[in-house]
């Protein structure tokens, strides 16, 4: 009998032991435990532990509070400028309510996952290719609140929102690529024509430096040259500039009229060979040699009582005799035709001489 109840007692702490392990449950940390008692929520979220539950009664369902990583698909759309894109994403997201998360909703991350994809699908149409290349930032924030809003019903609060990746077509990346080469060579043509300007504004300054002293421009010619043949060239190539031809000119034009300001001696004569029919055959052949001069007659006396010794007309060989001439058969006429030099008297004009002086005899 006493071995009967002791037996009794062995199975029903047996089955005490057996009924209360299989109510104990743990319940991790980042876990929080949701209790269905029939089918109903059993009290409150049961915390991080050891917990019990009845058995066969209450039904334990662990919920993660971890910040969950979920992959968007690829969706393809078309832009509000009609461009055909696929783009994928991220969604990061955790629970805040464990209740609502295992009450409201079926499979909250199927449901956040579904829920990414339309947002995306709707911020591809309304935003322009340009805004999803550069301005991402403002469309994961769109992104972001479209998906957050029905969230929260769900207990479930979405942290962050980011867009990985935009598929172009080749077509299009092609075109992009000419795009960006056409706005870069616009760049440098901008760069490069500054450039030019700011070297022009340079040069005129350096011009009207060396304007002021001419000599400034051949110093730079010869620097010029001193550079090239420092390459040691075969070929030595000389520039020269159309400045130092410009100041040439201009040095010479400065002389011509200190020239010409002197007046000349005399005024050009035309000068011409004679004709052979103006030649006198009969004139000497040396027109500077004269015929010898006849002596005064003999016996002929001047008024100074000298005699003409020399049978030259002199008196002495002082001069000729006062009151006497030379005869004009004496002189030699100019050939005709032969230009005069100014000023030079007439030998036919010539008024015949006479003695002037009193007391004179003129020649018989």
């Amino acid at each position: 009998m006493i071995q009967e109840i002791v037996a009794a007692i062995a199975l029903a702490g047996t089955a005490g032991v057996v009924y209360v392990a299989a109510g104990a449950r743990v319940v991790k940390q980042y876990e929080r435990g949701v209790v269905l008692r029939l089918g109903r929520l059993a009290g409150e979220v049961r915390a991080p532990g050891f917990t019990m539950v009845v058995p066969f009664v209450d039904r334990l369902r662990k919920v993660n509070m971890q910040i969950v990583t979920l992959s968007v698909p690829a969706q393809e759309g078309i832009t509000r400028d009609n461009v055909t894109v696929r783009v994928d994403a991220v969604v990061y997201f955790r629970v805040v309510d464990a209740a609502d998360a295992v009450i409201k909703v079926e499979d909250y991350r199927f449901a956040v996952s579904q829920m990414a994809q339309t947002s995306l699908r709707s911020i591809i149409g309304k935003s322009d290719l340009d805004d999803l290349l550069s301005n991402r930032e403002l469309l994961n924030q769109g992104m972001e609140l479209m998906i957050d809003s029905p969230a929260i019903g769900w207990g479930v609060q979405i942290d962050r929102v980011e867009i990985k990746d935009v598929s172009l077509p080749e077509t299009m990346k092609r075109s992009m690529a000419r795009q960006a080469e056409a706005d870069r060579e616009r760049r440098a043509r901008i760069i490069n024509a500054d450039a030019e300007l700011q070297a022009s504004k340079k040069l005129a300054q350096a011009a009207e430096v060396m304007s002021e002293q001419p000599a400034a421009l051949q110093l730079r010619l010869l620097q010029t040259v001193v550079a090239v043949a420092a390459e040691k060239n075969s070929t030595l190539v000389l520039p020269f500039p159309v400045e130092l031809l410009r100041f040439l000119e201009r040095a010479q034009s400065g002389q011509a009229p200190a020239s010409a300001e002197r007046p000349s001696a005399s005024p050009p004569v035309a000068e011409r060979e004679p004709a052979a029919e103006d030649v006198d055959p009969t004139a000497p052949s040396d027109p500077i040699t004269a015929p010898e001069p006849l002596g005064l007659p003999d016996g002929l006396t001047g008024t100074d009582g000298f005699t003409d010794t020399d049978g030259l007309g002199h008196a002495n060989g002082l001069g000729p005799a006062d009151g006497l001439r030379i005869p004009d058969a004496f002189e030699v006429p100019p050939r005709s035709g032969e230009p005069k030099e100014p000023g030079e008297p007439d030998a036919s004009a010539q008024p015949e001489r006479r003695a002037d002086r009193p007391g004179t005899t003129p020649a018989g």
